[in-house]
């Protein structure tokens, strides 16, 4: 598959005299994007379905889901009858038990209202990447974000994880068009605190680090910081935040008092600074050597980290056009990928979710750094182009095969799952 670079008129010349933006696209190269996107959706829509809940954690949090539809308390989520969850925000619980409400207690019902958030996001990378870099640009990194391990799996688990990620990017994209694409909207300065405010509803604190810190960076590494953060509405903007977050975290304080204390100290400073931390009410801590956070991103974006290499070998390159970026959009990029990794480096209670963060930030980094390493070449690599194509037709090989196995045989899972037993308990 070749993919040429496309001739812009906004961006500057850098190393050759051609004035370049995004990538071209054929219509062949086109067709087979889209119905890898299109195959990606269905087989994730088809294991919602045919896959029981087998992780622990999953199951978990499923029935958390069920019990706050069940009990009608959609104010504190129950770990057991009675029992108070204090170790997460409700917003995955209560996207769950709506989508079990609607469509029945199930897999699919439970999975849904997470599934749809994941095509959402999608959604929104796709369109910021369009407006910056041209439709074929943000097709190509769509793609490579809904095709990457890590995202793959958690666009349709239920876990806080993808919520997160959702009040992440809403506010990285929204802060980037309040301050540089469309400064006179007020709106995306709003939208950047809302995403806060949903971030902080899906896992607490750690949301307003892991967005504050790229874009920090990214303000004073750059030129004009007191006019850049004049563009945000601070005091409406974090009013907004504030109405977003704060009643639940009111309420659930209110009503089961202790909260706050063991989930703001516990959840999001011992658990990370104290190896093998034993305050955990719900499980154990994960502990990890300091800096496994580094190999779980390799893992996570596999099997698009292993094209990241190419940009490695011609890094002098790639930073030259970085650096003749008026806009600093790779730049942009690159902090809000590294962010994640970098505050993870310290914690010794860390799972490979972690990263998700950094996965939209990634594929579209990846992109970046793909075309700006054949600069001076009017044409990215026919190998690297090939090496697309084949490593995507392989992850499509691989997950239709998986389905069929499954379709066939489902015990592979089902043997892992305590479902029939449950059902069979039931029914009696």
């Amino acid at each position: 598959m070749s993919i040429a670079v496309r001739a812009g008129m906004n961006s500057l010349p850098v190393v050759s005299s051609s004035r370049l933006t995004g990538l071209w696209l054929s219509a062949t190269q086109l067709v087979y994007l889209r119905g890898l996107l299109l195959a990606l959706f269905v087989t994730r829509l088809f294991g919602m379905v045919i896959v029981p809940f087998t992780d622990t954690t999953e199951a978990r949090y499923a029935e958390i889901a069920r019990k706050m539809l069940e009990t009608g308390d959609w104010i504190t989520p129950q770990f057991a009858y009675g029992v108070p969850f204090w170790g997460k925000p409700p917003l995955h619980t209560w996207l769950s038990a709506a989508g079990m409400g609607a469509f029945g207690v199930n897999e699919f019902a439970a999975r849904l209202p997470i599934f749809l958030l994941a095509c959402g996001l999608l959604a929104l990378v796709y369109f910021w990447a369009r407006a910056e870099k041209g439709r074929d640009f943000a097709l190509v990194g769509t793609t490579i974000l809904a095709s990457s391990g890590l995202f793959f799996m958690a666009s349709a688990v239920v876990m806080t994880d993808l919520p997160l990620v959702a009040g992440t990017t809403l506010s990285m994209v929204a802060f980037w068009n309040a301050v540089q694409r469309h400064p006179r909207h007020r709106l995306w300065g709003y939208l950047f605190f809302a995403g806060i405010g949903i971030g902080l509803l899906a896992k607490g604190p750690v949301a307003i680090v892991l967005t504050v810190l790229p874009v920090g960076l990214w303000v004073i590494l750059g030129r004009h910081r007191r006019d850049t953060l004049r563009r945000l509405p601070w005091i409406t903007g974090l009013l907004l935040t504030f109405a977003i977050a704060a009643p639940w975290n009111i309420a659930a304080e209110l009503k089961t008092p202790g909260f706050l204390n063991y989930f703001l100290i516990g959840e999001h400073f011992q658990r990370f600074l104290i190896p093998g931390w034993t305050g955990d009410l719900y499980g154990s801590g994960h502990v990890k050597p300091r800096g496994t956070i580094w190999l779980f991103g390799i893992l996570a974006f596999l099997p698009w980290s292993l094209f990241f290499l190419r940009p490695i070998f011609r890094v002098r390159t790639v930073a030259a056009q970085f650096d003749a970026d008026p806009s600093r959009w790779g730049s942009y990029l690159l902090l809000w990928t590294l962010s994640p990794l970098v505050f993870f480096t310290a914690a010794s209670n860390i799972i490979v979710p972690y990263v998700l963060p950094a996965l939209p930030a990634a594929a579209l980094l990846l992109v970046q750094c793909w075309r700006d390493s054949e600069i001076p070449k009017p044409f990215v690599s026919q190998r690297l182009a090939r090496g697309f194509k084949a490593v995507s037709g392989c992850l499509v090989a691989i997950i239709a095969c998986a389905g069929i196995a499954l379709a066939i045989s489902p015990e592979f899972v089902s043997g892992k799952s305590q479902k029939e037993l449950v059902l069979a308990v039931t029914r009696q």
